[in-house]
């Protein structure tokens, strides 16, 4: 379902020099897993799925997302991606159905599909008690409901999520958390970023470990602690990585 082949991105720094933030990466994610991307802040993660989500171009290398050219077919990647980051971008004046209703548009639901789905979805994420409230009054974790809906309102089969419990009190963050449980068990193809280790445990199929823009080793989890000889997953992540 996405395929990295030698994918990388470089820009200028403030002299004038090459700054290599991602570097030759290389992994695939299958249908119905989740796949953790982890790494300390300047890994390069961002950088990555910001890549796979066509918001940055890559410098080198190629990647598909659902059989779609990051570079050569962006508007196709687009609707087949659902993208989250910590950062939940809601509208101050827009309320929690506007909002997510208006996401819809944007992708082209057909009024009869798009309120049926929006019920479910305020449903499921327990959205209905503050549907109506504007984003400017609503809280951190109320806004990231949101957000979430608003991501998964066209129903794409792959969803990428950077660090989407961050600042997030500790019941909000287990929501997010059987959310994305409850995707992969219809089959969503999922990246899923986070400095969490109880998170990667919980959630992950697969993970791979990025320091200084590259990835430093990848596999299942299982695979990683008999490699490493260390069943301790934050103190494998910090020997790796330090």
């Amino acid at each position: 379902m996405i395929e990295v082949r030698d994918l990388s991105k470089w820009f200028r720094g403030p002299d004038g020099a090459k700054v290599m933030a991602v570097d030759g990466l290389r992994f695939t994610v299958r249908p119905g897993e989740v796949f953790g991307l982890l790494g300390p802040n300047g890994a390069g993660k961002t950088t990555t799925l910001r890549m796979l989500c066509t918001v940055l171009k890559p410098t080198g290398g190629t990647a598909t997302v659902a059989g779609f050219d990051v570079v050569g077919q962006p508007s196709e990647v687009r609707r087949h991606v659902g993208f989250l980051s910590a950062n939940t971008g809601v509208y101050d004046r827009m309320t929690a159905w506007e909002m997510v209703e208006y996401y819809g548009r944007l992708n082209l639901i057909p009024p009869d599909l798009l309120r049926p789905r929006m019920e479910d979805l305020f449903d499921t994420l327990q959205i209905n008690a503050f549907r109506d409230v504007p984003g400017a009054k609503m809280s951190t974790g109320m806004k990231q409901k949101v957000s979430i809906a608003r991501t998964l309102v066209n129903d794409p089969p792959v969803l990428i999520f950077d660090e989407p419990t961050a600042g997030l009190d500790v019941l909000v963050q287990r929501a997010v958390l059987d959310s994305i449980k409850q995707l992969r068990g219809r089959g969503k193809t999922i990246i899923f970023s986070t400095h969490i280790m109880r998170e990667v445990e919980k959630l992950c199929d697969r993970v791979a470990i990025m320091s200084k823009g590259s990835i430093v080793v990848c596999g299942t989890l299982d695979d990683l602690r008999r490699m490493h000889n260390q069943d301790d997953l934050e103190e494998l992540f910090f020997a790796l990585v330090s």
